[in-house]
């Protein structure tokens, strides 16, 4: 079965480095996978969108995700700019780094939360004065969809960033991973 990711964060974010991790998690768990990057204006704090497919069969398509399953949201002001719920699937779900709880958001689709700005801070995963939170946000997608092992986004984090850095990427994975919230719809949409 094909699954599809769309992550939105700004550039420096790490969204692109996450959905190839996402991909790189499910190879380890011998799962076709693909990741794509879409750069618009290529500079830091611009938005930027990264696309994961995941499937039990190769995977042939390679255009942009146009009704992804999962939406991964980096920064929850990006709400406010872009249609990140644009073409998720009524069933789909989206995973917010944000402080605020499920219910607190008033979405029409079933949600996670992490306050992965907060791990990222913790631990010291700055770049640029800006918290890189891709590696939470990882934790939190394993933890709220079950689509990839906790294991697996370990060990796709350690091989990517050997010794200090990959520990401390994986702690961040590990924490957002036992502190998601999952919730459902808060509100019935009318078709």
């Amino acid at each position: 079965m094909l699954k599809q990711f769309r992550f939105h964060g700004r550039g420096g974010q790490g969204a692109v480095i996450g959905a190839e991790l996402l991909a790189k998690a499910a190879f380890l768990e011998r799962r076709w996978s693909q990741a794509t990057p879409f750069f618009g204006a290529e500079r830091r704090g611009a938005p930027v969108k990264a696309f994961t497919r995941i499937s039990d069969h190769e995977i042939f398509l390679r255009s942009q995700i146009y009704d992804p399953d999962y939406v991964i949201v980096l920064d929850p002001r990006l709400l406010e700019t872009v249609n990140a719920l644009e073409g998720l699937k009524q069933d789909g779900m989206i995973i917010i780094n944000t402080r605020k709880k499920p219910d607190e958001l008033g979405l029409s689709f079933k949600a996670a939360t992490v306050d992965a700005t907060d791990i990222a801070l913790r631990l010291n995963l700055v770049l640029a004065g800006l918290p890189v939170v891709n590696t939470a946000m990882l934790g939190a997608l394993a933890r709220a969809t079950g689509e990839v092992s906790i294991e697996s986004v370990y060990k796709a984090i350690l091989e990517e960033w050997p010794r200090r850095a990959g520990e401390v990427n994986a702690e961040s994975a590990r924490l957002a991973h036992d502190s998601t919230v999952v919730g459902k719809a808060s509100k019935v949409v009318a078709p």
